[in-house]
């Protein structure tokens, strides 16, 4: 049998993870000037004198909405008629996205634009993940977490951006402008670059295959899908809730906890590559970088003090960000090697249920809760989702253990 040749695929992976760089602008830029958008939406001034940000933080979680709508389809329409089109349209969207936010009148029009970022996210998960396992086939779990540290790049450096547009007094809108440019010239070279074939197998038969097997949910499975949720939820509360709870702990610049959290991200990846490389689980890390999440969360929640910001960005950044999502999708994909375009996209709409429903449920607290107690009933709210995170990884991987117990003896 010929073997493949990998290495004409590596350009196509380097355009598969810009992707993700410009998809980790995307994902936390809003965050970053929530301000900005309250008042271009008109939101009432509060007694401190800025914005109530709640109705930019339910755009935010409109992102989630817009994956959960289109996720059912993208991974059937990536392992059907291949990651290039899905790609492509992931690319017209985010641009679309990017584009239009910053233009968008009220609330409305963005809430609109930001299901389509949600839509473009979904079926970038639906290309890049299973593609890049594709390109790299002996280091799926790797390779799938450097989409992670993709985005980690981007989120370090996007604090530095937003300094320099603002020291030289340029609009807000710069960024977006720039990133949407950005990834549509990318899109130019996915459509054109060459990718490996999609599912494919060793065997001549693929077709036969996957007509063959259906896919079967096991309770373990549905526990994996289930830390989709939950570790999304993580990560996701704390990017897009940390500048209100830095200013209530009296932060100076709560923008350093971005970057605080992008570097512990970038270390996350790194340190997950080389312990996966010399034999650590990627089930282990499951339980492992949630139970760190929950400790750090519970002592920013206890020491009410302007460092532990930053300290928990780091931390955060690392255990909760630092690619257990990824992680999550990868050993999904070893469960389901017929069917990765569809199990990425079902473990990604726990996700997106993750980042429109608990985002939503934040923008509540923090509405109802205000400046004083908003933002550390969100704290709570973190630790009581990712502890429930951890329960289920302990028992993804007593069940791991079983089933390689079981293959032992066979």
């Amino acid at each position: 049998m010929e073997k493949v040749n990998y290495k004409k695929f590596y350009p196509t992976a380097v355009a598969l993870y810009f992707t993700y760089f410009i998809h980790g602008i995307g994902a936390s830029i809003l965050g970053q000037y929530k301000q900005d958008f309250a008042s271009m939406w008109g939101a009432k001034v509060l007694e401190d004198g800025t914005f109530d940000v709640s109705m930019v933080v339910s755009v935010i979680a409109a992102l989630g909405l817009g994956r959960l709508i289109s996720l059912p389809f993208s991974g059937p329409i990536s392992d059907k008629f291949g990651r290039r089109i899905s790609g492509i349209i992931g690319v017209i969207c985010y641009a679309l996205y990017l584009g239009g936010i910053v233009f968008s009148p009220n609330m409305a029009v963005g809430y609109a634009f930001a299901i389509i970022g949600g839509v473009a996210n979904s079926f970038l998960d639906t290309c890049v993940t299973p593609s890049c396992m594709e390109i790299f086939p002996e280091n799926g779990s790797v390779a799938n977490l450097f989409t992670k540290f993709s985005m980690s790049i981007a989120q370090f450096a996007l604090p530095f951006g937003i300094g320099f547009v603002a020291s030289s007094a340029l609009s807000f809108k710069t960024i977006f402008i720039i990133a949407a440019v950005a990834i549509a010239i990318d899109g130019i070279l996915i459509a054109f670059l060459p990718f490996p074939k999609a599912n494919a197998t060793e065997t001549e038969e693929p077709k036969k295959e996957v007509k063959k097997e259906k896919m079967k949910f096991t309770p373990a499975s549905i526990a994996l899908i289930c830390i989709g949720f939950t570790s999304s939820s993580t990560f996701m509360i704390w990017l897009n809730c940390n500048q209100e709870l830095g200013k209530l702990y009296g932060l100076a610049d709560p923008s350093k906890i971005q970057s605080f959290y992008a570097l512990g991200t970038v270390c996350a990846i790194l340190v997950s590559s080389f312990l996966i490389n010399k034999g650590l689980k990627a089930v282990r890390i499951l339980i492992m970088y949630p139970a760190i999440s929950a400790a750090m969360l519970i002592a920013i929640y206890f020491i009410k003090i302007p460092s532990i910001c930053l300290v928990g960005g780091f931390v955060l950044g690392y255990a909760a960000a630092g690619g257990v999502l990824q992680l999550c999708v990868s050993t999904a994909n070893e469960m389901f090697p017929k069917d990765k375009g569809k199990i990425t996209s079902i473990v990604m709409i726990a996700s997106s249920v993750a980042n429109y429903t608990i985002i939503s449920f934040a923008s509540y607290l923090i509405k109802v809760g205000g400046a004083t107690n908003g933002p550390t009933n969100v704290v709570l709210l973190n630790i009581a989702v990712t502890v429930i995170g951890v329960l289920l990884a302990v028992y993804v991987n007593i069940e791991n253990d079983k089933m390689e117990k079981a293959r032992k003896v066979a």
